[in-house]
């Protein structure tokens, strides 16, 4: 066959729609192999947060004076650690010290040796690291501050390198179903940790907390390395089928070799208008994460005993309503209710918009009652804005996706550090003006990545993103529809244009 007709036939059978699958997906997602890899994602994401929290519940154990009677029958308190506010609040912050180093590499290297690899990587070494972290604070300070930081180091891969794994299993229709669920393992895993780690603290001792998580993630690490390949076409479980509709949905083959083309990366708006809807809503999730239960105790005096429950209950509105936002998104996609573009812009504004009213309502209120149901909704709805800025990346440039949430979370990791040594700053007598301050900080973030993420904000593929296969497509679709030029003028230029990329 002469090059020419093979560019042309190459070109010509590009078409992301030409391919159905023979078995629609249905409620029996275990028949469709990149459902598998969704739900091993979710609890891979269920450890992420699991062993980020779960010394935040460990600590107060480890540091609690315990009553102690000697045989003489005199009364003394002891600790297992002596450590001040100062040096709790240095050991909680380390570990995002080592996340937000990471978060580059984990989706540039994703992008190249395949995600899978470099996900199952990140959590398992984490969860390794976790067991060994009783012997590190009982060895020193330090050595537990570099068991932390190594972790952060460690689990900053895996966000950004599980977009590399969407990037060849997860149809463009499927993008916010299949991301969101995954996320959801985030709030699932906070949601068990809070409460579950209080209560092994208190049965078994503050060691078994670590001991218990860490096994759970080494348990997973088998299994996905087991399970998950990179992509379809390198799963042998998967159905010819479901492989051949994955890889024509997507257009796979341009990611054998991938270059990335960082000017335009770094001048593109709507990779801006991600970023600044991933800082701010991060600020706002962090915040809470950190003090919602000092808030809790301090300021509407609930129980110490009740705050760990109370604090998991937005985010288990989140992770519920997760799955809900990413079936809708796609739903309204699907049914051409609403473009890409509009579905990720009109869920990440109304979220924003609605977390703003809330915390302001919260900052107001300081109600027992309802300041807790302002927060859970606020942090609630934040799962609609995830099935828009979240998954935007594999919108504006697939190929490119794990890079730019690499990008992108490093800068949403800011407020992880910030925003806590702010509120600590604030918050110094405990009063209610001192909290309304920080809630209102957070809803005038929430507000400008709401106004940002509207008016730049695209669910287009980027001219810069695209492949020279959908180059091709698109140019013979162009010659189809003017009919003033030859079809291999077109083809061909975009062939020429494939070889000089390789």
């Amino acid at each position: 066959m002469a090059k020419g007709n093979g560019h042309n036939l190459e070109a010509s059978n590009y078409d992301p729609t030409a391919i159905e699958e023979d078995e629609p997906l249905t409620w029996r997602f275990w028949r469709k192999r990149r459902y598998i890899v969704v739900l091993l994602a979710f609890f891979g994401f269920f450890n992420v947060y699991s062993l980020r929290v779960n010394l935040s519940v460990a600590i107060v154990a480890m540091t609690e004076n315990r009553t102690v009677i000697d045989e003489n029958g005199q009364e003394s308190w002891e600790q297992d650690f002596p450590w001040d506010s100062k040096q709790k609040g240095l050991i909680l912050s380390s570990f995002f010290y080592g996340y937000i180093l990471t978060q580059f590499i984990g989706g540039f290297v994703g992008a190249k040796i395949g995600g899978n690899i470099v996900f199952g990587i990140g959590i398992g070494a984490t969860a390794i690291l976790t067991l060994f972290t009783p012997l590190a604070a009982k060895h020193s300070l330090e050595m537990l501050l570099a068991v932390r930081i190594i972790e952060g180091i460690f689990e900053g891969v895996t966000f950004p390198c599980i977009h590399a794994v969407w990037s060849r299993w997860a149809p463009p229709l499927e993008r916010s179903r299949m991301a969101s669920i995954a996320f959801a393992g985030n709030y699932a895993g906070t949601v068990i940790a809070m409460p579950s780690s209080g209560l092994l603290a208190t049965a078994y001792g503050w060691e078994s907390v670590f001991y218990v998580f860490g096994a759970i993630g080494c348990v997973w690490l088998i299994l996905w390395m087991v399970i998950v390949r990179s992509g379809p076409d390198r799963d042998r479980f998967c159905s010819a089928n479901e492989r051949d509709y994955i890889m024509k949905r997507i257009g796979v083959g341009a990611n054998k070799s991938i270059k990335h083309p960082w000017k335009s990366i770094f001048t593109s708006l709507p990779f801006f208008a991600i970023v600044a809807s991933h800082f701010s809503e991060n600020w706002g999730f962090y915040t809470l994460l950190t003090q919602l239960p000092t808030f809790l105790k301090d300021t509407l005096n609930f129980d110490l005993d009740k705050t760990g429950f109370l604090s998991a209950v937005p985010y288990l509105a989140m992770g519920i309503l997760l799955g809900v936002s990413g079936y809708l998104a796609d739903w309204l996609q699907v049914k051409g209710i609403w473009t890409t573009t509009q579905v990720r812009r009109n869920f990440n504004c109304g979220a924003f918009l609605a977390q703003t009213v809330f915390m302001i309502l919260t900052a107001y209120l300081l109600d027992p009652t309802w300041s807790v149901v302002c927060i859970t909704i606020a942090v609630g709805l934040g799962a609609f804005a995830w099935s828009g800025f979240a998954v935007n990346h594999l919108d504006i440039a697939p190929q490119h996706a794990s890079v730019l949430m690499g990008i992108g979370n490093t800068f949403a990791t800011i407020p992880g550090i910030v925003s806590p040594m702010l509120t600590g700053y604030l918050v110094v007598d405990q009063t209610s003006e001192e909290w309304q301050t920080v809630f209102f900080i957070s809803a005038g973030i929430y507000l400008v990545g709401c106004v940002i993420y509207w008016i730049w904000a695209s669910g287009e593929l980027q001219e810069w993103a695209k492949t020279p296969e959908q180059k091709a497509h698109e140019m013979t679709q162009h010659q189809v529809s003017n009919n003033n030029t030859s079809p291999n003028a077109y083809v061909n230029e975009a062939m020429d244009m494939k070889e000089e990329m390789k």
